[in-house]
């Protein structure tokens, strides 16, 4: 065991920026130098690599490394172990090595995180696990996170960081700066301070750059940003998010219900929650629950797609129920049943393109009730042009593939129907699930799949039947 430890020591690669691949991935040398010190219960050596590791590296590290491997890294690196480094990996993971950890462990690791970071860490636990960490920490800094665990899921008051600076109204630049010189405790990272009355009131925000270009002898309301925006407690997430992009924020302060200054969330936040909100839109287009994770178990995945694909299957009865009713033309010309499925498809296709651009020009408000007609007319349009296009670049497949004359034209009306109907399906059924409250992302597809399918087939088949006739 010494030999094979000493071996795996040797090939640990110093240089930090040398310990992943060249695409992006921790080398396994570096991954079995870490699994043979932990067999080995090397805690020097261990304690000396994780604390030189970023906190996403370090997630990364730990989601590489075998489950059994993951806890007791934890325990050997002690108060060398950054906690952080939890909110880096899947959510399975994480409350599988907090169930894990003894609560007395996970408290200790909780007090060296900023606020916002120990809140996303307690947030996935159930009420008694949280309590039981909670109940091990100190009044002041229970209370504060206790405070914003009783916010709404996915709101600011969830995500805010409740360390901040703020100082009195009426100070000069000179007093908030030798502030923040002489006080220990200000948080790790600011970017702007913000001036309150006497009952905490947010009276404005002034910037680090307005701060130390100015006098010292200069008021703070001097330097104050007279449209300086901020961020209730309830906002959802997603309107911060847009709200730092329309802006161009780095910083809000949060104010509750009273405008007293409760907290600030800062742009590594918003970043945070822009890939959550791509993330579950992108798993909600495909039918995939946003709680999936890599990590989860076979039988996990199963079930949570299981009902998704119920639905997909009822609704594609009801688009065969379609072909049945042309049952006796689909016998008597079989180039039908060959070509209706291209129809169907191009549809679809054409659909889930409208559709995509649609979801996300609801979720970033770009899409209202003021452009709605105006990119619906445009949608239509599109259709009708590839409609044209891809009718005769089909019909003249088909004439060619099949040797009968007129069908070209069959299939030339019914791509253009079916590409005009995907597009108005593709941006339509997203707004009005939108408009009842229903998100788009998850429903949008299923419906919009069966109306190309439906449409596909009767407008083939229905148009087919009146050119030739079939009986």
């Amino acid at each position: 065991m010494d030999e094979q430890l000493d071996a795996a020591h040797n090939a640990v690669i110093v240089d930090r920026a040398l310990m992943r691949t060249d695409n992006g991935e921790i080398r396994p040398e570096f991954i079995e130098s870490i699994t043979a010190a932990i067999a080995a219960e090397d805690e020097t050596f261990l304690r000396s690599e994780v604390a030189e590791l970023h906190e996403a590296d370090l997630g990364d590290l730990i989601a590489a490394l075998a489950p059994e491997d993951r806890v007791r890294l934890v325990e050997l690196t002690s108060t060398d172990f950054d906690f952080s480094a939890l909110n880096e990996v899947d959510d399975a993971v994480r409350e599988e090595i907090l169930e894990e950890l003894a609560p007395a462990t996970v408290a200790e690791g909780v007090r060296e995180l900023e606020s916002d970071d120990a809140v996303e860490l307690l947030e996935g636990l159930d009420q008694e696990d949280q309590e039981q960490i909670l109940d091990r920490l100190p009044p002041s800094e229970r209370d504060v996170l206790e405070r914003s665990l009783e916010y709404p899921e996915g709101s600011a008051g969830r995500r805010m960081q409740s360390e901040f600076i703020a100082v009195p109204l009426e100070w000069t630049v000179g007093q908030a700066i030798d502030y923040m010189r002489e006080t220990p405790d200000l948080p790790d990272r600011f970017y702007e301070i913000y001036a309150v009355d006497g009952s905490q009131h947010w009276q404005g925000a002034v910037s680090l750059d307005a701060l130390l270009r100015a006098r010292r002898p200069v008021k703070l309301p001097e330097l104050i940003h007279e449209d300086r925006r901020r961020v209730a407690v309830t906002d959802e997430l997603a309107e911060v998010a847009r709200l730092f992009g329309k802006y161009n924020l780095v910083a809000a302060p949060v104010v509750d219900a009273d405008n007293r200054l409760v907290g600030v969330i800062t742009v590594d936040d918003v970043v945070d929650v822009i890939e959550e909100e791509a993330d579950e839109d992108f798993k909600a287009l495909g039918g995939v629950s946003s709680d999936e994770q890599l990590s989860d178990s076979v039988w996990t995945i199963a079930k949570g797609r299981f009902n998704w694909l119920l639905i997909n299957l009822a609704t594609a009865f009801l688009a065969s129920s379609v072909l049945g009713l042309f049952e006796g033309q689909l016998e008597k010309m079989v180039a039908l049943a060959v070509l209706a499925p291209i129809v169907a498809s191009q549809g679809g296709n054409a659909a889930t393109q409208t559709m995509t651009v649609a979801v996300r020009a609801l979720a970033t408000r770009e899409l209202g009730s003021n452009n709605a007609f105006r990119v619906v007319m445009r949608e239509a349009l599109v259709g009708l042009v590839n409609g044209l296009a891809f009718a005769l670049i089909t019909g003249v497949a088909a004439v060619a593939w099949f040797k009968i004359p007129g069908l070209g034209i069959v299939i030339g009306l019914a791509i253009i129907s079916n590409l005009v109907a995907g597009a108005l399906g593709g941006i339509l059924i997203p707004m009005v699930l939108d408009r009842v409250k229903a998100d788009p992302a998850v429903a949008s597809g299923t419906f919009v799949t069966t109306v190309t399918d439906v449409v596909g087939f009767f407008a083939f088949l229905g148009i087919a039947t009146a050119w030739f006739g079939l009986k």
